[in-house]
């Protein structure tokens, strides 16, 4: 029964294959979503972070305010981030002209900074630890740097290195796949691995947004942006739907 009583406490979900699917769908949504507000729209990059992290304040603050897990309102928050990232990114490398290399050194630092900071104040940066407010600050934060450092590492890994969109998507693809071995084959800290997980779908969905929505003639299939965010969220809504999720069990 105690049991039971901490895994209500838990405010993410447990860490799984649908966890996983349903997050690289969302990636990729938010690649597709940012562009469609701040391109397709026209409302550029700065009025688009605008309305994205407003966006992100408001389901952030009912996360943390919600007394359980409820899977709608976690995975709105993380398309909040990855649309946020997206746009945030395109303004730093774009607009501020500090380029894709020097957006995806700078988010490094700060997620660093993040996880670090999260670890010396509580502790662990664990999932299975964000069960309070303040941890869940903490995780938020670090998953909005995250996120937008995905999407500048995604842009320039297929624009600036010039491997294009697919070649891109195979080595992040690739990598996925070197970590999901190391967690079934190796030792290494699961927390670890886990970190470098959730940062490598986010270069993979951007690449593959951009796959999905770029012109033609720079090696994308010239999609709607529209179609191509309305089908992506229609699958995550079926993930969600067809697939229980459970809280995470909160670490002891």
């Amino acid at each position: 029964m105690a049991r039971d009583d901490e895994r209500v406490l838990s405010k993410v979900p447990e860490i799984t294959l649908v966890f996983w699917i349903i997050k690289i769908a969302a990636t990729t949504l938010g690649e597709t979503g940012g562009d469609m507000v701040s391109m397709s729209m026209n409302l550029g990059y700065l009025a688009a972070s605008g309305i994205f992290l407003v966006l992100f304040l408001a389901l952030v603050g009912v996360q943390i305010a919600a007394k359980r897990f409820h899977p709608v309102l976690y995975w709105a928050t993380i398309v909040a981030t990855t649309t946020l990232g997206t746009t945030l990114a395109d303004f730093a490398t774009r607009s501020l002209g500090i380029g894709y290399a020097g957006g995806s050194a700078l988010l490094l630092v700060l997620l660093l900074s993040s996880l670090a900071l999260w670890h010396r104040v509580l502790g662990s940066i664990n999932v299975s630890t964000v069960v309070s407010p303040r941890t869940e600050m903490f995780y938020w934060v670090t998953i909005m740097f995250s996120q937008t450092l995905g999407t500048a590492l995604g842009d320039w890994t297929a624009d600036t290195a010039g491997l294009g969109y697919k070649w891109a998507a195979i080595i992040f693809g690739s990598l996925l796949l070197l970590i999901a071995a190391a967690y079934y084959w190796t030792r290494i800290s699961r927390t670890i691995l886990f970190w470098a997980a959730f940062v490598l779908t986010r270069p993979l969905g951007a690449v593959v947004g951009d796959f999905l929505d770029k012109p033609i003639e720079k090696g994308g299939l010239a999609l709607s942006r529209y179609g191509a965010s309305a089908v992506l969220l229609g699958l995550m809504t079926l993930c969600i739907v067809l697939f229980r999720q459970r809280p995470a069990a909160r670490a002891h």
